[in-house]
């Protein structure tokens, strides 16, 4: 199936209205979410914000209360099986054999997702070398490092060239260099023109991947935008952080919020955002050892959520 991607056409994703309780609890509360086709969008969000069920309802691992799904034009649940058959899903868990190959395990896959038999060869070359592992097609999933079993999943994911891959925490557990690595290779995607979903709890993650990334909490989206507006409408340009005993942090806060400047508490600190708009007089009330910085995307973060990075 092919999705156009210019402005106006039929978005990969789109959810109306999504609603899903386990029991007393709403994970997803009326959710509206597109993603157009050939983006990249970063779904952030604290533990609790229905990041994961999300992921689960477009997969049809879950199923929606009220509302609608569509995945690359398919209704879901209705035609799950069809949208699964033109995504790839790269999970937060390991689930590799590990007594198969890299290699055997794309085969796997590639038979699962009915790759053309004439075909299979040349997808899982293709596969492998995308996640730099061809020198390691002959190892066993259990002889490679984690870098390397990460690199594997979103190959895994990729064999059967989906329009559509979703990534749920795509990089966690892992170490900055390999991080860094698999970075390269989630952009090489959004460079080819796949659309990605990609859930996160890395705000450097996102600020350097997406195209957009929205912001949930509590079931819903309630921040979305590119990185850039995101910052520059919730935290402004710069930052001024100020240390001290928790007295002095707590002056800053209430000074700054009298001036209806919004503020983040980190541990023995407190930055005042949006500082280029500070006024001289606030500037002095607030004392000369502020230091200043430029605003981040994970500013934004803590201020919409109330909760800290993990």
């Amino acid at each position: 199936m092919t999705v156009q991607r210019d402005g106006g056409a039929t978005p990969a994703i789109s959810l109306r209205g999504v609603v899903k309780r386990f029991g007393d609890f709403t994970a997803v509360d009326g959710l509206d979410l597109e993603v157009p086709a050939g983006s990249c969008l970063g779904l952030l969000g604290p533990n609790g914000a229905g990041k994961s069920t999300t992921m689960k309802l477009l997969t049809a691992q879950a199923l929606a209360d009220e509302g609608t799904i569509r995945v690359l034009g398919f209704p879901v649940p209705r035609e799950s099986k069809r949208a699964r058959a033109a995504m790839g899903v790269v999970p937060q868990q390991d689930n590799l054999d590990e007594e198969l190959t890299a290699q055997e395990n794309l085969e796997v896959f590639a038979h699962l997702y009915r790759v053309p038999r004439r075909s299979r060869r040349q997808a899982v070359d293709d596969a492998l070398a995308l996640a730099h592992l061809t020198e390691r097609r002959l190892t066993k999933v259990d002889d490679l490092s984690g870098g390397m079993r990460r690199r594997l999943l979103i190959a895994r994911g990729l064999v059967h060239r989906p329009a559509l891959v979703l990534l749920d925490e795509p990089t966690v557990g892992l170490d900055p260099q390999v991080r860094a690595e698999l970075w390269g290779l989630i952009d090489g995607l959004r460079a080819a023109g796949t659309t990605v979903l990609m859930s996160t709890h890395y705000i450097e993650e996102a600020e350097r991947l997406a195209d957009e990334c929205a912001l949930m909490s509590h079931g819903k989206v309630i921040a979305r935008g590119t990185p850039a507006r995101l910052v520059a409408e919730h935290a402004g340009e710069r930052a001024v952080e100020h240390y001290g005993p928790p007295d002095r942090l707590s002056d800053v806060e209430r000074l700054a919020r009298g001036a209806g400047l919004p503020t983040r508490r980190t541990g023995p600190s407190v930055s005042v955002l949006k500082a280029e708009t500070i006024p001289p007089s606030l500037d002095e009330e607030l004392g000369p050892d502020g230091v200043r910085r430029a605003s981040s995307l994970e500013d934004v973060f803590v201020v919409l959520t109330g909760e800290r990075v993990e």
